[in-house]
């Protein structure tokens, strides 16, 4: 069996804007606020605001959650029994800028980074594109450049550019990103300044992990997956134990408009969710079936979704059959990311 971290982190340093055009540079993120050591520090300016760095796995080496070093995070790995991992941005959780111009120069800098990494080690490492959403005109450069370097994914937030994810703002990235076969992954974020900033003081349930789940909600509703029928999703760090409220407030949505209700909502509409180990994976199960769920570790962070043994534990703990373990660890991952 080949295992596979459906959700792993790495963590940018100032080498990832690098890649940033001369008419860029004075748009390149700075370190502030760095405490306790050279490797400490608490934030990004970007376009004059700052964003948080406090989910950082600092029990981690420094080499390793950067990708600086794969050979030390590759050592990691195979100490943790983990094969393959897809590879998820940090610095892109919150919205980062307002202006276009700023959006598509650290967008494009973090691809190009990522790509030069990846190429180091293909055989162990996938990563997820961040297009610049609001420059539209460059999706297609974006997603093309992704899908020819080692690319399995497309990035969004909860919300995005103010907007939910069935907006039809997102039915071209949604279109191309079928036709690449790039499935689109809704990871625990939020993109949306309006919410972000009125929920500022909140620990990140309701600004990020509600927020995803409210696009599943309103993807699903909206009808997206059948609108674009090659199309796979995400839903990505928020655990499973939501599942079954909202497949029955959905139901219930449905059945009061005559809509028919699909007898597995996830497989029929190729959604695909990460869980935890610590959710009450024989109720998910009984809601999600067992095609469309994967597991991540969360490498490179400290929050409340990281478990850095969770592929172990699926694997040890025996309170899931075998046949679903290696479904969960190998044969969904692959068939969502297309590996």
């Amino acid at each position: 069996m080949k295992v596979i971290d459906a959700d792993a982190h790495v963590i940018e340093n100032e080498s990832t804007w690098d890649y940033m055009l001369d008419s860029e540079k004075a748009f390149r993120p700075k370190i502030v606020g760095a405490t306790n050591g050279k490797d400490a520090f608490d934030y990004w300016m970007v376009d004059g605001r700052v964003i948080p760095r406090n989910n950082v796995g600092r029990d981690l080496p420094v080499a390793s959650r950067e990708m600086s070093d794969l050979s030390a995070r590759i050592k990691h790995m195979d100490e943790l029994g983990i094969d393959f991992q897809v590879i998820y941005p940090t610095f892109f959780i919150t919205p980062v800028s307002r202006r276009p111009d700023v959006d598509l120069a650290v967008s494009r800098s973090y691809n190009r980074w990522m790509a030069d990494i990846i190429k180091k080690q293909p055989d162990r490492f996938r990563w997820v594109l961040v297009p610049p959403l609001q420059s539209t005109e460059h999706l297609s450069e974006e997603l093309k450049f992704g899908k020819e370097n080692g690319a399995c994914g497309v990035y969004m937030r909860g919300l995005e550019c103010e907007r939910s994810l069935s907006d039809p703002y997102f039915f071209s990235l949604y279109e191309q990103a079928s036709a690449l076969d790039l499935p689109i992954c809704v990871h625990s974020a939020n993109g949306a300044f309006t919410t972000y900033d009125f929920f500022a003081d909140d620990p990140g349930f309701t600004k990020f992990k509600l927020a995803v789940i409210g696009a599943f909600h309103s993807l699903v509703f909206h009808a997206i997956p059948q609108r674009f029928p090659k199309l796979k999703i995400g839903i990505i760090e928020v655990s499973a134990q939501w599942i079954p409220y909202a497949l029955h407030d959905l139901s219930r949505r449905f059945a009061r408009r005559g809509r028919a209700w699909p007898e597995n909502v996830l497989k029929e509409n190729r959604i695909y969710v990460t869980c935890q180990t610590d959710d009450d994976l024989d109720q998910v199960l009984r809601y999600a079936g067992d095609d469309n769920l994967v597991i991540g570790t969360d490498y490179g962070h400290a929050d409340n979704a990281a478990e850095i043994e969770a592929l172990r534990k699926l694997r040890t703990d025996g309170k899931v059959d075998a046949r679903v373990v290696e479904k969960i660890l190998q044969d969904n991952p692959s068939a969502f990311y297309g590996l």
